[in-house]
Order: C-alpha cells, then structure tokens, then sequence
C-alpha cells in the first residue's frame, strides 16, 4: 500500500507540471488573442457607430447670455470675487463667455492675495463671491441666474 501510494504521488508530479504548465501557456494565449480580437472589434464599432458631434460654437454661447449679463451692468449689479476663489469661478462658470459684461471687481492682488482692497473692505465684502445690488448691502454665496433674475428683473434667455 505504500508502494502505491507513492507511485501515485511520483507519478503525480512528474506528469502535472508538465500538463498543466503547457495547458496555463496555451491558455493564456488564447485569451489574450480573444480579448484583443474583441478590443478591435469593439473600437471598429465605436468608429463607425458613433458619430462625433461637432464642437459647439462658443459665439453662439456667449451671445445667449450678453443681453442678460449686460442688463445686470444696467442695473448698477457688481460682483466682488477673488482670483484663487473656487466659487468665485463656479460663478463664472454659470455666464460662459458672457461673464466679460457683469461688472466684476478682483478683491485682492497676485502680490498680496490675502489682503482685501481699499474697494472691497469699504463696500464691507467678507466672503465671496459676492453680488452687490445697487446700493443695498453685498449678497454673500453663488447665485444662480434665476436668482440674479429675480433680484434684479433682468429676463433670462
């Protein structure tokens, strides 16, 4: 019984390394040789299936907002922001292009960035961004242009 058994065992290990090392080689060629097949086939596809919208116009974009942004000048609206300020550029952001019309005011210089301006410390501005509205006190946080709307009735697009 001993004798079988390690027969077994010797035979065993002479045998599977061989087999099994052979058949994780041949295995491992063919699913590289499927996962790249269906790669290939998948960016053919995409190609040919998906059409690549074409980039839109950022003149049309700004001009959806100028009348609106323009008004808000009309109606003496100022915005005190900070270059370094997150959402002083989320605020930005809501105007595209169109931002280059709101009367903005930089309440701190490159070579002092944490030090406010005579303007911004006599308009009493502490947090930004923030709206000032006329000559009622400044509105602290990001408004959204429906709140600009609101507050000021300029129309919206």
């Amino acid at each position: 019984m001993s004798g079988a058994g390690k027969r077994w065992v010797l035979a065993k290990s002479e045998a599977s390394p061989r087999k099994g090392s052979k058949l994780l080689l041949l295995g491992g060629v063919f699913l590289r040789l499927i996962g790249g097949y269906l790669a290939f086939r998948s960016y053919k596809n995409r190609e040919q299936d998906v059409p690549i919208p074409p980039p839109p116009s950022a003149n049309a974009e700004s001009q959806v907002y100028d009348a609106f942004a323009k008004c808000l000048a009309a109606k003496h609206v100022k915005m005190y922001g900070l270059f370094w300020c997150p959402h002083c550029a989320d605020q930005k952001e809501k105007f595209g292009a169109s931002f280059q019309y709101v009367p903005y005011v930089e309440c701190v210089t490159k070579e002092h960035p944490r030090e406010l301006t005579a303007e911004c410390k006599a308009a009493g501005v502490k947090l930004f961004p923030s709206w000032q509205f006329g000559n009622d006190p400044p509105k602290e946080g990001v408004l959204s242009l429906a709140q600009l709307s609101e507050k000021t009735g300029c129309k919206l697009p």
